[in-house]
């Protein structure tokens, strides 16, 4: 499931991507299907880092791209400046105690007039899962802030990028977090939880018109995410 859409970006032969936060590698196997885009992710946590592995390397036969993941602090990118074409952060700057750390490491390994996008848990959807439940919010490594959307454009731009769009998603998937913390964020078991679970899959993969539609209309008023696409102005 991508919370990035990368048809809003200038991908093309020669690039060169950072996913900063890759997780799984969700947001570095899009870009790497472009043919001669080269990808780079960095995480913390090796097994999110040797899924993201698996699944490029079972890519590589199909685009000419080259690809690197490497375990790494975001705060601490070991890449020089001016490194890469378009950097994605998403979902991790409520993680980190340094986000200003963060943020000024995602913009100086960009390139000059490069694309950077971030996204992070919108603000009211997210008061309400920690609204309904503590453990969502205070377990090792969670969510330790909820960010308004003017607080963190302005972290943003303080670095040296101007905001071009904002755009929100996963408008269908914030009733299931809701309900998530309602019996338990880690109860997988809830025989509710499991059905909503089953639906958001069968969408994912089959992508129905009905509930693309449904996706559409909730997103603003409701998306899990908001996503800033970003460009680094000329310093």
């Amino acid at each position: 499931m991508l919370t990035v859409d990368f048809s809003q970006l200038p991908l093309r032969a020669g690039m060169r991507v950072l996913d900063a936060g890759c997780g799984g590698g969700r947001h570095l196997c899009e870009p790497f299907r472009t043919s001669g885009v080269d990808v780079a992710g960095v995480d913390l946590k090796w097994d999110d880092l040797c899924k993201a592995r698996g699944y490029l390397n079972l890519m590589a036969g199909e685009t000419s791209g080259r690809w690197v993941v490497s375990q790494a602090d975001v705060t601490k990118l070991p890449f020089a400046d001016k490194s890469f074409d378009i950097v994605v952060c998403s979902e991790v700057l409520e993680h980190i105690e340094d986000n200003q750390a963060a943020v000024r490491e995602l913009v100086r390994v960009l390139k000059p007039g490069g694309d950077l996008v971030v996204t992070v848990p919108r603000f009211w959807p997210e008061r309400i899962c920690w609204a309904i439940s503590r453990a969502y919010h205070r377990e090792p490594g969670g969510h330790i802030r909820i960010y308004r959307k003017t607080e963190l454009m302005a972290l943003l731009e303080a670095a040296g990028v101007r905001c071009r769009r904002i755009r929100y998603r996963h408008g269908l998937h914030a009733p299931y977090w809701w309900l998530k913390c309602l019996v338990g964020h880690k109860n997988e078991t809830f025989w509710l939880v499991r059905a909503y679970r089953k639906f958001l899959e069968w969408d994912i993969m089959h992508h129905p018109p009905l509930t693309d539609m449904m996706d559409r209309f909730l997103n603003p008023l409701i998306g899990k995410s908001i996503i800033f696409y970003l460009k680094k102005g000329y310093r």
